[in-house]
């Protein structure tokens, strides 16, 4: 036919796969001369990339504020939204669209939070928030739950438009009469005095009132044969009929800004109304089935089903499929459904394949009823330069954006994975967090990293507000590092900063962080912020060495500030309380560990750096009046350096441990000095040696007193560890002749010296694990 007398309201649900059949049926019976569809009217320049090849939803406009592109809003479409479908038929047809909805730039304008998706009431056809209307109509059709009466209504009519030769336009009549009684019972608009719009008119008053203005302006430019697809609940409101003063007079004084839009990937998760999404659908991966599957949508979702739990190792065969289908039809059947929704299908999944466990249920709910799917937008849309170049880069290297969270490791003496480490470091320095370090599964080596890559659609914001920064993504983390340098306050800061910059290779912006670092340190004079500076500065130099990044500059900062801690830690570390005295422990610890990385060959005539640490950790050790934790700290760890004496340890331990000390301070020493586990006493025969002799040396009118601190003590030993250092007490004293006596018991795994040939036996493999050639010996 030529086209409709009048324009055709098609209402829909913004996330329906039977919607979308029937707006594609509706269109294909009335031909209309134009399409509008509700969406911010900034996007019609940006309509016509629907149908590029390389455009394949799950895909969102995103309009942000020239100026401030945190504040944001999208406007998700799937391959099953009934937009979507509106869109690309109009585009297959030749036939202009256009869309109707309040501007962007006017509802960012009017606040509410940044990154949020446009969307109407949750899980209802484009109703008002806090209201469910449709609950009404699902109750007048006798169900309990308005998503299964909506499903069996509308989204499970294969046809769209219902019998073959039927009027497809008769489904969105019914619904739009449906509507109207509702409007007139709930209200024209649910948003209850929302400020949207101006004299106190609703948000939704107001966005209709502009939908109604554009619907005029296209009749007069296209005569009344006009599609609209939109919300099923504006239909009754753009039916009315209002004049246009009084329609003007409700947008008149909206505020307004500069809003700029564009096309970006969206994901089937963000469907989901789990996560937040005001429209969301409880299954965007089950709807996305059910519309693409051409016939026995059943069949096909349990043998995908299937395939999954075979892919994770769960036994499952044809006979489990054919038998979850027999069942899932019988419970439709039982339940009166015109075919087995989502219910039957999952009560069927979990009582055949899953054996009535929820627990492979859980991977089939995560993995296919919501799913991962990432939509993509093609090199020709617009993008701003930063976009542009991250796009490049990921290609480049390899590193294709999944919605699915994926770990990947690098081997940074390998350049590609060194660049893609660089990549990832410098988008956290823009705040795009894409990857996430976590702890590498094969040790601790500087050369190699594991990440979690995970992409998120409101990534596309961050890229967007850190575009001021730059047009490349180096160029901008460079900016921005440099403006941290500036900003920052706290020496920490600037130390991790400088960390941050030589794990992302930005070689520029070190100079203007190593001034401000140089600047800080100079000025700060808290010892406890030097040494919690130093450790950052050390793993840069090593980061530095693996990366092939020159930091000389940073070792000399480094040995300054290490310089300065060793003066003024002794004096910081008196008259400190218990919190501030586990703190300095650390940082004591913390010093250590760096000054053994940092410390260089020795020039004749000097001493080397660690000799100068081990002068001042002597001081702490021995000077009265420390916290105890502190003092039995640095007496470890000159024990461990092999600057400590056997007998001086044994006397400082003495002292502290003493009647005379008080018994807080000596359960702080002893709690220092072995530090938070007891692993090392069961592998070095002098410190058990030396706790057992002052063990048994204390007096037993003591003893009483003391039993409290030991118990404290060693209860933050793990089990295993307590037990095992039972039996080695038990066996006798863990002296040099230990071994020898437990031998002479007969104690197995004990020796009284080394058995060579049990040891040659294991070099082979050893070698083999190293990866050296092997070489001739008796071992096998």
């Amino acid at each position: 036919m030529n086209g409709p007398a009048a324009p055709a309201l098609l209402g829909v649900r913004h996330h329906g796969p039977g919607s979308a059949r029937a707006v594609t049926a509706a269109l294909d019976q009335c031909r209309p001369g134009a399409v509008l569809i509700e969406g911010p009217p900034e996007a019609d320049a940006l309509v016509h990339l629907a149908a590029d090849e390389g455009m394949r939803p799950p895909v969102a406009l995103l309009a942000h504020v020239a100026d401030d592109p945190g504040r944001a809003a999208f406007w998700p479409f799937a391959a099953f939204s009934p937009e979507w479908a509106a869109l690309r038929w109009a585009l297959a047809h030749d036939v202009p669209v256009r869309f109707i909805d309040l501007p962007a730039a006017h509802s960012l304008a009017a606040g509410g939070p940044a990154g949020q998706e446009q969307e109407p009431a949750p899980g209802d056809p484009g109703l008002p928030p806090r209201l469910d209307p449709l609950a009404a109509l699902a109750g007048a059709a006798g169900y309990d739950d308005p998503e299964r009466w909506w499903e069996d209504v509308v989204e499970h009519h294969r046809g769209g438009g219902g019998p073959a030769g039927g009027d497809a336009l008769a489904p969105f009549r019914a619904i739009a009469e449906a509507m109207a009684e509702l409007r007139t019972v709930y209200g024209d608009d649910g948003n209850d005095g929302d400020d949207g719009g101006s004299g106190g008119a609703g948000r939704d008053t107001v966005r209709e009132a502009h939908m109604r203005l554009k619907l005029r302006e296209a009749r007069r430019e296209f005569g009344d044969g006009i599609a609209v697809v939109c919300g099923a609940w504006h239909v009754p409101a753009l039916a009315e009929k209002r004049t246009v003063t009084a329609d003007r007079q409700l947008l008149k004084g909206l505020p307004k800004v500069k809003a700029e839009t564009v096309w970006v990937p969206w994901t089937h998760r963000r469907l989901s109304r789990h996560s937040g999404y005001g429209a969301g659908i409880t299954s965007p991966g089950w709807y996305g089935h059910l519309f693409h599957a051409p016939d026995r949508p059943v069949e096909r979702w349990m043998t995908t089903v299937a395939r999954l739990l075979r892919e994770e190792d769960h036994p499952v065969s044809s006979a489990h499929v054919i038998e979850a289908v027999r069942l899932a039809d019988t419970l439709a059947a039982l339940r009166g459904r015109p075919l087995a929704g989502l219910t039957e299908t999952t009560d069927a999944i979990r009582a055949v394949m899953c054996e009535g466990s929820d627990v492979p249920l859980a991977l089939v709910r995560n993995r296919l009823v919501i799913g991962d799917v990432l939509g993509e937008v093609p090199d020709s849309a617009p993008a701003s330069p930063l976009q542009r170049d991250l796009t490049r880069l990921q290609r480049t290297l390899r590193l294709k954006p999944e919605a699915a969270g994926r770990d990947w490791e690098f081997d940074l003496r390998k350049d590609t994975d060194a660049a893609r480490s660089r990549l990832l470091h410098r988008l956290r320095l823009l705040g795009v967090g894409w990857g996430e370090p976590v702890r590498s599964r094969g040790g601790l080596g500087t050369f190699r990293e594991t990440w979690r890559l995970c992409w998120e659609p409101e990534l596309a914001v961050r890229l967007a507000e850190a575009a001021v920064w730059g047009t490349t993504v180096e160029s901008a983390a460079t900016a921005r590092a440099q403006s941290l340098a500036h900003e920052a306050k706290a020496l920490a800061d600037v130390t991790t900063l400088a960390e941050q910059c030589l794990l992302a290779g930005l070689g520029e912006a070190l100079p203007v962080v190593m001034r401000a670092l140089s600047e800080r340190a100079a000025l700060d004079t808290d010892v406890g912020h030097l040494a919690q500076a130093l450790p950052a500065l050390v793993r840069s130099l090593r980061y530095g060495d693996v990366r092939r990044t020159d930091a000389t500059a940073l070792g000399e900062v480094a040995a300054g500030l290490a310089e300065r801690v060793f003066v003024g830690l002794p004096a910081a570390c008196s008259g400190l309380d218990a919190d501030a005295a586990a703190r300095m422990r650390e940082h004591v610890d913390a010093v250590h560990q760096a000054v053994g990385l940092l410390a260089g060959p020795v020039a004749p005539g000097e001493s080397g750096m660690r000799e100068r640490w081990a002068a001042v950790l002597t001081v702490l050790a021995g000077r009265e009046g420390l916290p105890g934790g502190i003092r039995g700290r640095a007496a470890r760890l000159l024990l461990d350096d092999g600057k400590l004496a056997e007998g001086e340890a044994a006397r400082l331990m003495g002292l502290a441990l003493s009647a005379g000390a008080a018994p807080a301070d000596a359960a702080a020493w002893i709690e220092g000095f072995l530090g938070s586990g007891g692993s090392l006493l069961i592998h070095d025969p002098r410190l058990l040696t030396l706790v057992d002799d002052w063990l048994t040396a204390v007096p037993p009118d003591a003893f009483t007193s003391v039993l409290p601190l030991l118990r404290r003590t060693f209860s933050a030993f793990e089990t295993g560890v307590r037990r095992a250092l039972g039996e080695q007490v038990k066996r006798g004293p863990a002296r040099e002749d230990a071994g020898r006596a437990a031998e002479e018991k007969g104690i197995p795994g004990f020796g009284a010296a080394l058995d060579e040939e049990r040891a040659e036996a294991v070099l082979p493999t050893m070698r083999l694990l190293l990866g050296m050639t092997p070489t001739g010996g008796t071992g096998r």
